[in-house]
């Protein structure tokens, strides 16, 4: 399958995006009161893993944006 140069483009541009908004996202749940009493509580264990699955999911597309960006440069 071949992606399109604005799609590979969207697609890295979502990768970027995910790595600016959630480690932010992820230092403002840290020093959020309901995160901590006498260790994490579920409130930041939930946040924890939706940061985590994000930056997963972030990552891999926008691997996938600079994979399409490469094989239209190949041609």
């Amino acid at each position: 399958m071949k992606l399109s140069r604005g799609m590979s483009v969207f697609l890295v541009a979502f990768g970027v995006w995910s790595w600016v908004i959630w480690p932010t996202f992820l230092r403002n749940i840290w020093k959020d009161t309901r995160s901590w009493d006498a260790g994490p509580t579920a409130f930041f264990t939930v946040h924890l893993v939706l940061v985590v699955a994000s930056l997963t999911f972030g990552t891999v597309i926008g691997v996938l944006g600079i994979r399409g960006l490469r094989a239209l440069r190949s041609k």
